[in-house]
């Protein structure tokens, strides 16, 4: 009789040890359970990249034109572009390297002001907002996404947005000149601005 008691307590034990804990009658989840990201939990796209090592870019969102160097700049245009701060830009604080006598070839840096879930609100938009929505290879890691409302490619147009951090983008917009216009993937070259816009807010030259 003893042994079945100690068997039958045993038994006890293991079923509450695999039953559901509860709160007040509501089923609690366990700590086996699998975890969803803020994107998911958002509803936002699951294939939306996340960002694993996020950048602190309060200073240079303050400060558009801070986030390429002359040189930089150079290397994407060519010598001696102007510079024009934008910051009160529509989609956020801007900066646009550009020549006086000519709309082509330029350069744009934005900061966006919209929403709080970084890439993810591109991916979301996917053939609604936006036409264009490829993802590049990423820069040591970092997400970059090539976007746009209409797909202006073969006109020598287009713009990236690097992901900082799950919360904030950085986008780089790139018009070729019309002596580049199919000769090069304006993608790519937008790209490249994006590859020094992350070597200058990661403290690089």
């Amino acid at each position: 009789m003893r042994r079945t008691i100690l068997i039958l307590s045993a038994t006890a034990l293991v079923l509450s040890a695999c039953s559901t804990p509860t709160t007040n009658g509501t089923p609690t989840v366990g700590s086996g359970a699998s975890s969803t990201s803020p994107a998911q939990s958002a509803g936002l796209p699951p294939d939306a990249p996340r960002v694993e090592h996020p950048i602190e870019v309060t200073r240079f969102k303050q400060d558009p034109c801070s986030t390429l160097t002359k040189i930089q700049v150079e290397e994407l245009l060519g010598p001696n572009p102007e510079t024009v701060p934008r910051p009160d830009g529509s989609a956020g604080p801007a900066c646009r390297w550009s020549f006086p006598a000519t709309l082509n070839p330029r350069v744009d840096v934005i900061f966006s002001d919209f929403g709080d879930s970084g890439t993810a609100k591109y991916y979301a938009a996917k053939g609604t907002t936006y036409q264009l929505l490829e993802p590049l290879a990423p820069i040591d890691g970092y997400p970059v996404t090539a976007y746009g409302i209409k797909d202006n490619r073969a006109n020598g147009d287009c713009s990236v947005v690097l992901g900082t951090s799950d919360t904030q983008t950085i986008s780089i917009a790139l018009m070729q000149s019309d002596a580049n216009v199919g000769k090069k993937d304006p993608c790519d070259a937008a790209r490249e601005g994006a590859i020094r816009v992350l070597a200058t807010i990661r403290g690089g030259n």
